[in-house]
């Protein structure tokens, strides 16, 4: 049976320095995402993007400033033979200014609705996936899920992990510095 890795995007993927990330433009791939994407695609894995953009629900960008974003980065990571099976992204937040937006909706980490689409579109093993993120929210996707969890220290993870790491109910099971490290980690796993 397939298995798959959940990747989060903003400091995971990409740089996460200033904020919601809201044209093309502003998107950086870190210099080891496509490497490290291209080995788990290798290792048979389905690689999903899950993002929470509630910059939408605040109005900060409309839904189509998301999909350029995203087609940015599956066309960058594509120069290095990386692919990405498919992206789902939650534009809600309880808290935003945008009517149909700000709501509390299943699809927002650390609720599942994500996992659940990608799972009844594309069933694969669960106990054998991965979340990989840099906040606990992705760790409490992964949790709620029933994956595996990686908790990196690149974007907001360092500081995720140093300032909540006391206060949060999710507890990942593996902390590494970036996706390049979490991957050579699955694989070492892969290997025992």
């Amino acid at each position: 049976m397939k298995k798959a890795v959940f990747l989060d995007r903003d400091g995971t993927i990409n740089a996460d320095e200033h904020g919601y990330i809201n044209k093309p433009d502003d998107l950086h791939l870190y210099p080891f995402a496509a490497e490290s994407i291209f080995k788990l695609n290798q290792m048979g894995y389905l690689v999903f993007v899950v993002t929470n953009q509630a910059g939408v629900a605040y109005g900060y960008f409309q839904i189509e400033d998301v999909e350029k974003i995203n087609a940015k980065m599956v066309n960058d990571l594509a120069k290095g033979d990386a692919k990405v099976d498919e992206i789902f992204y939650s534009p809600y937040h309880v808290d935003g200014k945008i009517e149909s937006f700000n709501i509390q909706h299943q699809d927002r980490k650390p609720d599942i609705g994500m996992f659940l689409k990608a799972k009844d579109k594309y069933h694969f093993n669960t106990k054998e996936s991965f979340v990989i993120g840099d906040r606990y929210s992705d760790i409490g996707f992964g949790k709620n899920a029933g994956l595996r969890t990686i908790l990196i220290r690149s974007g907001s993870g360092e500081n995720e992990f140093l300032q909540k790491r006391n206060e949060t109910k999710y507890k990942p099971d593996f902390v590494v510095k970036d996706l390049s490290v979490a991957v050579k980690l699955i694989e070492e796993l892969e290997n025992k």
